[in-house]
């Protein structure tokens, strides 16, 4: 007998147990981010995902976890046929890649190395895929991970151990849940209530109410370049509070014009609004601009991960924080929101805010912004310590304190809402603990790639000489 024969010690899973095992998986993640309480149904999705790794075969698993991952992640991205048309459908099937990657993967450990170090491995390679997906390759894509389910509850909380962290602990979970033993099986089940009731008790901190700082903004989808400064006027004079006075990204095809600068100097605020700096090849930067009380620009920001597939932009060739009269502020642009890699260098450099000016369109729909892109925001508050304030064009935006608690949002599509609220700039924010850790997940998730890979070359070559 050969190892890789003696080592198979799992029972294949039959074709029909797949099929429901992909169905729980579906289901699972559709309630954990398809509603903003059924964040628990991540917790019954990856003990499913992690069972798919026991189909017969190699090929089996892979296209098994295509489907199941299809099947996961397809119906909360609907809205890609309207941003990216055509080019919709090959970007669904690559959704289903990673899963199909990562039951390959732990399938092949399960046969070349046993059920034992299978088991320890699958929350890291898990992790490990996850972070790659997320932040590493062309096509990346940092929405439906497990850790993101719980934005909208007081769950948030445990968010300071960082995204790619807490999904790390739903999946030891979930693999103690499938383990052989019954008394593991029993501490994963354990462990798997206690999550889930840490996902809705006890309840966050009160928000912040007297912060020195203040801010407001706008929902304007491309407005008339003649008509923004009365809606600036608008914005400025219903409140009178606000020092720093938002609009959405792409609010300006180029730099904000005189009349805008004009009208900040009127009413002696600060404005930060999204335009593009044109260069002189005619490429240009997505950018955010910082106007000044006397119209003038003190600083700006470009758009670090440009979203693929569309004119956005180049990307950033740095990221740096403004120096505010109240403290540091990172201000990212859209979906840099989205990315830990540029949202932690803001943290390094001392950021004490996020300030964040977003376009999605209305026609991409609602779903997208509240569902999906929402939960960014929490979620970064949660894991930074820090409030973020995102005014998105077309509707849900979103002010949030450093617990990771929305304390203001406006309608969809709401053109001409207007949102504002304290900004709480007191504390410094911090870095959560899990960023070294999804790297090393990802170093690790090739190590074992590389060895399993290896083994099958060299499994090859004894077979073609016993031949």
């Amino acid at each position: 007998m050969t190892r890789a024969t003696t080592k198979n010690r799992f029972k294949p899973i039959s074709p029909l147990t797949a099929l429901l095992l992909a169905l729980g998986a579906m289901a699972g993640y559709w309630f954990a981010f398809a509603t903003t309480k059924g964040a628990a149904g991540i917790l019954i999705a990856l003990p499913c995902v992690f069972l798919l790794a026991r189909l017969r075969s190699p090929r089996l698993a892979f296209y098994g976890g295509m489907g199941a991952g299809m099947a996961m992640y397809v119906p909360h991205l609907l809205f890609f046929r309207s941003v990216f048309g055509a080019a919709a459908f090959p970007l669904w099937l690559i959704a289903g890649l990673p899963i199909g990657i990562f039951l390959l993967i732990v399938h092949l450990t399960y046969r070349r190395l046993g059920m034992g170090w299978a088991l320890f491995l699958t929350p890291v390679v898990w992790t490990g895929i996850e972070y790659f997906r997320s932040e590493v390759w062309y096509l990346r894509f940092a929405w439906l991970l497990p850790g993101q389910a719980s934005a909208f509850l007081p769950g948030v909380r445990m968010m300071a151990i960082g995204v790619y962290g807490l999904g790390f602990v739903y999946a030891v979970a979930a693999t103690f849940v499938i383990s052989r033993g019954v008394m593991s099986r029993a501490i994963g089940v354990i462990a798997t209530i206690i999550l889930a009731a840490l996902m809705y008790f006890p309840q966050r901190p009160a928000s912040p109410t007297d912060a020195p700082l203040h801010v407001a903004g706008m929902q304007l989808e491309f407005p008339d370049a003649y008509t923004l400064p009365s809606a600036i006027e608008r914005l400025a004079l219903a409140h009178p509070d606000a020092q720093i006075l938002v609009l959405s990204e792409y609010t300006f095809q180029g730099e904000p014009p005189p009349a805008v600068r004009e009208m900040v100097r009127k009413h002696h605020r600060y404005l930060i609004v999204g335009g593009t700096r044109i260069l002189h090849d005619g490429s240009f930067y997505n950018t955010a601009f910082v106007i000044g009380p006397d119209g003038h620009e003190v600083f700006s920001q470009d758009k670090s991960v440009p979203v693929q597939f569309v004119t956005d932009g180049i990307p950033a060739s740095a990221r740096h924080v403004w120096s505010s009269p109240w403290g540091k502020i990172g201000i990212a642009v859209c979906y840099d929101l989205s990315y830990a890699r540029p949202m932690d260098d803001f943290v390094r450099q001392g950021a004490q805010g996020l300030i964040v000016p977003t376009m999605d369109l209305t026609v991409w729909g609602e779903y997208e912004r509240r569902m999906l892109h929402g939960r960014m925001a929490p979620i970064r508050s949660a894991e930074y310590g820090i409030p973020t304030f995102g005014v998105w064009s077309s509707g849900v935006s979103q002010l949030t304190d450093r617990f990771g608690t929305v304390i203001a949002t406006a309608g969809y599509p709401g053109q001409g809402e207007m949102i504002s609220g304290p900004f709480d700039l007191q504390h410094t924010g911090r870095l959560p603990p899990d960023r070294l850790f999804a790297m090393c997940a990802l170093v690790a998730t090739a190590a074992v790639t590389a060895f399993l890979f290896v083994c099958s070359v060299r499994d090859r070559s004894k077979s073609k000489r016993r031949i």
